[in-house]
């Protein structure tokens, strides 16, 4: 409850006059509001409430604000307000950006605002010592100016002559006394009371001058009654820290701009007075509500981030790269959105910031563990991919285009499905796997290319010899002729693959020629040979036929090596015609050898 003499010790001992609290006051009016106010506890408390509520950004953009304001020395204890919620909001993020590191043997981080952060507190430290420095010279020039306010009251105590409107002096003093600027703290007290002393002694000088102190009264009453009137306003005051700063600067004037009254109205004014700000200040369990409404608020919100943090980790699905890149990104999001919502109730501030440290410190160990076996799966990767570089480079100027082709092919295939390597490897592998395959892709094509115009030269030719064979008949001279054209026939290269069947078409006119003519094939150019000749002729062409199976086993089996071996896959187009002519030129050497064995 309020009392009229310990409100007003209690604004003596801790409210020193400033020019701000003091502010231009007539003596018919109270001001509707006070720019410059006394903030007390109450109030320091609300302006942390709203700085935590407030983001980094938004802060450190108030602070740059403040400093390039023309008097920014002067606002010392906004100024550390803001940067005190800064500091706590970065040794926050810290803690945070701590655990997300944990596991790492060197932890280094540095918030990107630390150095604008920096260079505006070093802008102000600068801007307050010459505020400091200037305000100690006009303490001074201040204090000097009270002295002779004071000097002026005293000698209207001593030197009060008849014809003097001693109602005009006192109002010309304490009006001058109410805009005298600010003096040092150390000086205050004892300026203040000896300016009460002798405005004490010049009432009691008025006892004897009934006719100024009825004045005096009378209008101290007035005073007191607009003071009455604006706090009756307060209560209807929408902010209610507005109205408790505004009611604690009321009082001060009361006790400044109200005394004395007469004694029937002294009383009776100060009860009223008393019950309107009893009844503002109840209005404090509304700020408070308010404020704890709020921090409830910020503690639903907070669980609730850190809930989805907890089924972010909890998530009854296969976690693998994409999932943890996914979840980082939404966990920073959260994070920053934690951090930036405002307090919660102090009785639950530690416990629900331990649940959010814990929630990210297993979000993080969880994810750690993850890439730390991923790592170990690299490396394997990375190892097949070596063997896979290796066997490129080793085959990558070989000519044997019948199992080069397809091996080059399967080593591409094997190199998708391995998975991913290191990432400072990942680029360097695959520069020199590609190179290999290049260098024999390339030589393929360059021999290719330069095969590819005699290939239809000669399937011209043969086609000519074919057509020649044909019309060879039963006639005398018949085996010089097959011979020559057979001979012929072997000194022509090879012909495009898509018309490789011409070489079972010729072989199979030349049996018919050969049956036609009652020829055997072996004389047409090992005519008269001996027992023993025709034996190893024998044996040499079954050595051709062991040496033709296998090459066909060898492309049979290379077909093994691709996931879809059909005839209908393009790749592959070129290895079945390869067979086909191997296994044409099997059969006719089965026949040669049946042949010679039988006596034909």
């Amino acid at each position: 409850m309020i009392t009229e003499n310990n409100f007003s010790e209690n604004e003596e001992n801790k409210t020193p006059f400033t020019s701000s609290d003091e502010g231009n006051i007539s003596e018919t009016s109270i001001p509707k509001g006070n720019s410059e106010t006394v903030h007390s506890d109450d109030s320091h408390e609300s302006l942390a409430h709203s700085y935590m509520s407030q983001s980094i950004e938004s802060l450190v953009d108030e602070l740059e604000k403040m400093i390039n304001l023309p008097n920014a020395g002067a606002e010392f204890k906004t100024f550390n307000h803001i940067k005190d919620a800064i500091l706590q909001k970065v040794n926050d993020e810290v803690e945070v950006k701590k655990h997300e590191a944990e596991g790492e043997e060197v932890f280094s981080w540095e918030h990107p605002l630390a150095n604008k952060i920096s260079g505006i507190v070093a802008i102000f430290k600068e801007k307050h010592h010459a505020f400091l420095k200037l305000q100690e010279e006009t303490h001074i020039k201040n204090k000097e100016e009270r002295h002779q306010i004071i000097e002026r009251l005293k000698n209207l105590n001593a030197n009060s002559e008849p014809g003097i409107n001693l109602f005009k002096e006192i109002r010309e003093i304490k009006k001058s006394w109410s805009e005298a600027g600010q003096v040092a703290k150390s000086d205050f007290t004892m300026l203040n009371n000896d300016y009460f002393h002798h405005l004490n002694q010049f009432y009691q000088m008025l006892d004897m001058h009934k006719e100024f102190l009825e004045q005096e009264y009378s209008h101290n009453l007035e005073k007191r009654n607009h003071i009455i009137e604006r706090a009756k306003e307060l209560e209807n005051e929408p902010s209610v820290q507005k109205a408790l700063n505004e009611l604690q600067y009321l009082h001060k004037l009361w006790k400044e701009e109200a005394e004395p009254v007469a004694e029937e109205f002294r009383e009776k004014t100060w009860e009223e007075f008393k019950l309107v700000s009893n009844k503002i200040h109840d209005r404090k369990a509304e700020l408070t509500a308010q404020i704890e409404a709020e921090q409830l608020a910020h503690l639903e919100k907070k669980n609730s981030i850190i809930q989805e943090i907890n089924d972010i980790l909890n998530q009854p699905i296969e976690k693998g790269h994409q999932f943890w890149q996914n979840a980082i990104q939404r966990i920073e999001t959260l994070r920053a959105d934690f951090l930036k919502t405002g307090n919660v109730p102090r009785k639950l501030s530690n416990e629900n910031w331990t649940l959010f440290k814990n929630a990210l410190k297993n979000f993080n160990a969880a994810k750690n563990n993850y890439y730390k076996s991923l790592k170990s799966t690299q490396f394997k990767n990375l190892e097949d991919k070596l063997k896979l570089i290796q066997t490129a480079q080793d085959n990558m100027h070989s000519e044997d285009w019948d199992l080069a082709l397809p091996l080059y092919k399967k080593l591409q295939e094997d190199w998708k499905k391995i998975g991913h390597v290191p990432r400072n490897m990942a680029d360097k592998t695959w520069a020199d796997f590609r190179e290999a395959c290049n260098t024999f892709f390339n030589n393929y094509r360059d021999k290719k290319k330069a095969t590819g115009d005699n290939w239809k030269e000669n399937l011209k030719l043969k086609n000519q010899l074919l057509e020649k064979l044909k019309s060879v008949q039963n006639e005398e001279g018949a085996i010089e002729k097959i011979e020559a054209i057979k001979a012929e026939w072997n000194t022509i290269g090879k012909v495009p693959r898509d018309k490789m069947s011409i070489n079972s078409e010729f072989n199979k006119a030349l049996r018919e020629k050969l049956k036609l003519n009652k020829i055997n094939e072996f004389e047409l150019k090992d005519e008269g040979l001996s027992e023993s000749q025709l034996t190893d002729k024998a044996r040499k062409i079954k050595n051709q036929i062991s040496d033709l199976e296998n090459e066909i086993a060898t492309l049979e089996n290379n077909l093994g090596f691709f996931t879809n071996p059909s005839r209908e896959n393009p790749l592959l187009a070129d290895t079945y015609n390869k067979i086909d002519e191997k296994k044409s030129m099997l059969e006719s050497m089965k026949d040669s050898l049946h042949q010679i064995i039988s006596g034909e």
